[in-house]
């Protein structure tokens, strides 16, 4: 993959074409690229600057991908061409691709999008190298020979009995021979002996008719290769065809491709300690709310990542009380993560011996503060509820406030920061608030900073406002359609941008 690549999309949804270019940074380019949705800024964008790509959906209100392929082709442009649909039947498909599209891609399913453009931009080069290669042999072998020689990759001339007749300098890195050690040899001599298939299929590729529709996908193979030390490397070969002098030849593209694979390992590796991390964490949290009389409770996390920092908890306290916890580690990821359940491990040991939350964080906070560097800290907020008594006690570790709201919607309690973030002070104190009375139709919401923060595309914050009015607003819910609704308000504010913080609710309501 090119470390710049210039992509043209043609897409009405600013939202899917941010999502496209988001794949192609994961992936390692640095992209420069433009949306547009008409013909007319289609023709303007080819005019204004090369490109090395185009992405198109396959219908626009004004616009249409066979529309702007019969553009391309008409510029006399050459680049490689990818449909990517919402939804689109495989006759179509199949259409578009016989007209001149190079792939086709579902936007429910873009796994295939980053190795489907590697090949259409390794496709592409090997449509410029044929083209340049038999105008080079036209001029003059030197020519010829001038133009392969400065290829990154090892090239070879071979005659359709895999005989080598020309070898590239790129060569010798790749397989340890050097170019004049390679002509008069066969192709099979670059490939292991254990690797008989691997000839076999290249031998059929070679030999295949790769003129006829559809053989495009064929030209291109991965397989192990064979240095002249005897070392094995991961290689992937491409090669075109050509008539020279009334005779066929055939031009091969070799890359070597080991640290690439080597990557995509490792990737695959971190992706599935990603989802076992996730499994652990998502176990962490409660799978219930507590059933207590005369109240109703739900609660829900939503990461950013595949993990999260965010907690929230249900904990038995002594007395028949229960704490409420909700709490944020700096950042998202495994690190977090782990802090997370490390913090819970804590809290929820020192709930079984303590009944006053201001002692519990105090404690926990002394134990956190060895193990947490100068760049991590935790803001939590545990609340002790009293179901018998319907009081409620708090301590706040720096934490964003809970809010009560009486039967009337109006504000009665805002549940603020009664000390710094765990993690940052050993030697913290945290104390205990006076018991707040909990009354019938009022309502608890405990929450992380990620709803508040979330950003819209004016770049406001939802705020603590927007908060309140949600809210207020759907008091008369029941807590689980409370949650669902302030979640749904965040995310239709942040009109389906991706979500950049955890962000954690907790509805209390005492019925």
């Amino acid at each position: 993959m090119k470390s710049q690549l210039r992509v043209l999309i043609v897409e009405d949804s600013e939202f899917d074409a941010r999502i496209l270019v988001s794949l192609l940074r994961a992936g390692g380019c640095e992209v420069i690229s433009r949306r547009v949705e008409t013909a007319v800024a289609f023709t303007e964008a080819l005019s204004e600057q090369p490109w090395d790509l185009v992405l198109a959906d396959y219908n626009l209100p004004q616009f249409s991908a066979p529309e702007a392929l019969k553009l391309l082709q008409e510029q006399g442009v050459d680049l490689p061409f990818v449909i990517i649909s919402g939804g689109i039947g495989e006759d179509i498909a199949v259409a578009a691709m016989k007209a001149g599209a190079h792939d086709y891609l579902m936007k429910g399913n873009l796994t295939r999008l980053l190795p489907a453009i590697e090949r259409e931009l390794r496709e592409a080069e090997v449509r410029l190298a044929r083209r340049a290669a038999e105008h080079s042999l036209r001029e003059s072998e030197a020519r010829y020979r001038l133009l392969w020689e400065t290829a990154s990759d090892a090239v070879l001339l071979m005659d359709t009995d895999s005989r080598i007749y020309f070898a590239n300098p790129a060569t010798y890195p790749v397989f340890g021979y050097v170019p004049e050690e390679l002509v008069g040899q066969n192709l099979a001599m670059l490939l292991p002996e254990e690797s008989q298939k691997a000839r076999s299929d290249l031998v059929q590729m070679l030999h295949s008719s790769v003129r006829e529709a559809g053989d495009r996908h064929r030209r291109v193979m991965e397989t192990l290769g064979q240095r002249k030390d005897g070392t094995r490397v991961i290689i992937e070969i491409a090669f075109n065809d050509m008539e020279f002098q009334h005779k066929r030849w055939f031009v091969v593209f070799i890359r070597d491709i080991t640290a690439r694979k080597q990557a995509e390992e490792e990737l695959r590796q971190t992706h599935e300690q990603f989802r076992v991390a996730r499994e652990i964490q998502q176990r962490l949290f409660p799978k219930a709310a507590p059933q207590l009389p005369s109240f109703d409770i739900a609660g829900v996390s939503y990461p950013a990542e595949a993990t999260g920092g965010d907690y929230f908890d249900y904990i038995p306290m002594l007395n028949g009380c229960w704490g409420i916890v909700v709490g944020d580690v700096t950042g998202h990821g495994i690190g977090p993560a782990l802090l997370m359940a490390e913090t819970r491990a804590y809290l929820r040991l020192l709930a079984r011996n303590r009944d006053d939350v201001g002692d519990i964080l105090t404690r926990a906070n002394r134990v956190l503060a060895e193990d947490v560097g100068s760049e991590r800290f935790v803001t939590l907020l545990l609340a002790q509820i009293d179901p018998e008594r319907r009081t409620l006690r708090y301590a706040s570790a720096g934490h964003p406030p809970a809010y009560v709201l009486g039967q009337d919607g109006g504000l009665r309690a805002e549940l603020k920061r009664t000390g710094v973030p765990l993690g940052i002070d050993s030697e913290t104190t945290y104390t205990s608030s006076e018991p707040i009375e909990l009354k019938t139709g009022d309502t608890l919401t405990f929450l992380t900073d990620g709803i508040e923060e979330t950003m819209s595309p004016k770049n406001e914050f939802f705020g603590d406002g927007r908060v309140l009015e949600v809210l207020q607003g759907n008091r008369h819910l029941p807590a689980a359609a409370m949650v669902d609704a302030l979640h749904r308000a965040v995310r239709e504010f942040a009109s389906g941008a991706p979500q950049i913080d955890d962000f954690t609710i907790i509805v209390m309501k005492v019925t």
